[in-house]
């Protein structure tokens, strides 16, 4: 069984999960794989000092702070691949982007192959479950393509400039 609570941000109301000691989810309303990792029932619960914790978190990076992914207790569900790709997104500083080669790069180096492909790691970004915190907003494309936000183009968008990025390198994808 898992807990829930909403969260109303800057860019739209958000889902908190939680195993009761930790948070597995945070997707935005309609999110793309919106409670995708969790199986079982979410019941609501504003209570859990988890829950608390993490509004603080939200409510801090919101206001423009850079708070650390450390300071909250995360389990995130996923095969052992994803939780290396979401360990590199937590990586990222504040403020700064990545792209799906350079992260699939690293992935390489760490597993000791010659190649990874940009498209699994672009898959793992994609099924993120904890949103923000785990900040997957913060991966591009090589060219500069705002691609493979879960929550949004526009959602990405607003998160990077929060964090001061000049998203005018970027574009979005003609979908």
């Amino acid at each position: 069984m898992y807990n829930s609570t909403n969260y109303a941000s800057p860019i739209g109301p958000m889902t908190l999960a939680s195993d009761g000691e930790h948070i597995v989810g945070l997707w935005l309303e309609g999110q793309k794989y919106f409670a995708g990792t969790v199986k079982g029932a979410m019941l609501p619960n504003d209570s859990l000092p988890v829950f608390e914790a993490a509004k603080r978190w939200l409510d801090e990076y919101f206001a423009g702070g850079n708070p650390a992914v450390s300071q909250l207790p995360l389990a995130p569900v996923g095969s052992e691949f994803r939780q290396t790709v979401w360990k590199l997104l937590c990586e990222i500083p504040y403020g700064k982007v990545s792209t799906y080669g350079e992260l699939a790069k690293k992935i390489a180096k760490m597993q000791n192959k010659p190649t990874m492909s940009p498209q699994a790691v672009g898959g793992a970004v994609g099924h993120n479950p904890i949103s923000i915190i785990i900040p997957c907003h913060r991966v591009v494309g090589t060219g500069g393509s705002l691609t493979g936000y879960a929550g949004g183009i526009p959602a990405k968008i607003k998160l990077l400039e929060l964090e001061g990025v000049d998203t005018a390198q970027f574009y979005a994808p003609k979908g």
